[in-house]
């Protein structure tokens, strides 16, 4: 194995779920995280005290998962204590991951607690993840657009210094998990299709206007990110 602890990095409605929950098939340790919710059949996947905390980090800031901040927030002592506590119940149990989209934001106090920490990435396309949280919660097209490229550039930047693998969650079901598969071989995880149960076409729920007009920048980040996945 080639960690003790790994992060799945994304913008919400990324295929973060699906990448954790692909981790877990393949034998790795998530803990007590959610698996059922609303608008993720299968569960979203996370552990709710990393997400109340990665929460609290952001509102100390003024920020929010749908306001956040420029730059990687700063950790107050407590939070740091928290955090402690938090990774606490994850020793004995190697290896282990987790996921939360807010932590694109909020890496500060995980890199200063866990320095060997691993990530992997996933990313989609602005306009399917836009139309997703129009569908999950009536956010304006627009404005999911505008988040869309806050969290992309964070992941883009965390890919180019952390030297981050990243999957694409609209190639289809076959080279998506031809591309799971290869980056969790690298990872020194025992990963074949057939065992990626956690994975069904089902799970991508969002109609995509794919004509949906993009900034530039969002289309500059968009790009970047194809780039850094091997042809």
């Amino acid at each position: 194995m080639n960690f003790d602890a790994l992060c799945v990095l994304g913008m919400h409605r990324s295929g973060t779920s699906c990448l954790t929950g692909l981790l877990e098939d393949a034998g790795v340790f998530l803990g007590e995280v959610s698996k059922s919710n609303p608008h993720n059949r299968k569960g979203n996947q996370e552990n709710l005290r990393i997400m109340a905390l990665n929460d609290a980090v952001l509102a100390d800031v003024g920020a929010a998962w749908d306001r956040p901040p420029e730059q990687s927030a700063p950790w107050m002592p407590q939070r740091l204590t928290d955090l402690r506590q938090i990774v606490a119940g994850y020793r004995g149990q190697e290896p282990w991951a987790f996921k939360d989209p807010r932590t694109l934001f909020t890496l500060t106090g995980w890199l200063q607690l866990l320095p060997g920490l691993q990530f992997l990435g996933t990313f989609r396309h602005p306009a399917a993840v836009a139309c997703s949280l129009w569908r999950r919660g009536r956010l304006p097209l627009e404005e999911g657009i505008a988040l869309w490229q806050r969290y992309n550039l964070a992941l883009l930047r965390c890919a180019e210094t952390h030297h981050v693998p990243l999957v694409d969650f609209d190639l289809p079901p076959g080279p998506y998990l031809y591309r799971v598969t290869q980056v969790f071989r690298t990872l020194g995880l025992e990963a074949h299709p057939q065992q990626m149960a956690f994975f069904t076409p089902d799970l991508r729920t969002a109609q995509v206007d794919y004509d949906l007009p993009l900034p530039p920048e969002t289309e500059r980040v968009y790009r970047a990110l194809k780039a850094l996945i091997p042809s």
